[in-house]
């Protein structure tokens, strides 16, 4: 299967996502140079505006895997164009992502695109369009980290620096809780084909719940430091300290 079923106008980039676009590069921009008077402000929008980014190519990258594995209803849905506001539930997908981050600094995952299983044939193919969402996180993560793997630091300006740090840190854990084989998460969804007809009805219903069980959890103690210790874990192996995420993250907090 391939582009040639969806109309051009279907895979046009929107120019919403154009939109998040300039204001990544205009605030990344004002963090790297200090233009702003505040650089917490200016670290806040680049962040946040950036984390939106890898919000739509999670998403797109759902879809796009879903197009080329047999369903090509996602171009009439507008999945293709990356514009947050065609997803099924945009306040799931974008807005209670963003919260989770100014709440507790956590890549929360977010709602999905709707994909019409009944098209895709193969367990393969439906797991891999599960698993193509998190995936692009990874690479993002690799990408925010790359200067610090690579040992290319130097000149790179303390803010951007933690902005970075902060961002990798976001796409991480996003990864992390994305990959979790709980029912509603993308983790389930690649296992899911290879489960029993009566395993799956069987967590059918807890299904909608399990984001929310998830984020429940990460607000125990416990949980949550057995989950930052393996996220601190990933990042100090891609050469992130804790001490360039905790600081991006207070920075990215301007308001306290």
């Amino acid at each position: 299967m391939t582009t040639a079923t969806t109309r051009h106008s279907e895979r046009r980039i929107s120019p919403v996502f154009l939109g998040i676009l300039a204001v990544t590069a205009v605030t990344g921009w004002a963090t790297w140079t200090g233009f702003a008077e505040q650089p917490g402000v200016a670290v806040f929008l680049f962040v946040t505006a950036a984390w939106i980014v890898s919000l739509c190519l999670h998403e797109y990258a759902h879809a796009r895997t879903a197009l080329h594995s047999g369903d090509i209803s996602v171009g009439a849905k507008g999945y293709l164009t990356l514009n947050p506001l065609k997803y099924t539930h945009a306040l799931l997908s974008v807005v209670l992502p963003v919260v989770f981050v100014m709440m507790g600094g956590i890549g929360l995952p977010g709602g999905a695109v709707f994909i019409e299983r009944g098209r895709i044939r193969g367990r393969w193919r439906h797991s891999l369009v599960s698993a193509a969402g998190p995936l692009t996180n990874v690479l993002f993560a690799a990408v925010c980290t790359a200067p610090f793997w690579l040992g290319a630091l130097d000149g790179v300006p303390l803010e951007f620096r933690l902005a970075l740090a902060f961002l990798a840190l976001l796409q991480v854990s996003a990864a992390i809780l994305n990959f979790l084989p709980v029912p509603g998460l993308d983790g389930y969804g690649v296992i899911e084909p290879w489960l029993s007809q009566g395993v799956k009805r069987q967590v059918e219903p807890f299904a909608p719940f399990g984001l929310l069980f998830v984020f429940a959890l990460l607000w125990l103690p416990s949980v949550n430091h057995v989950f930052f210790g393996l996220v601190d874990a990933v990042l100090r192996g891609l050469g992130v300290s804790e001490f360039d995420t905790s600081y991006g993250w207070s920075l990215y907090r301007f308001w306290e």
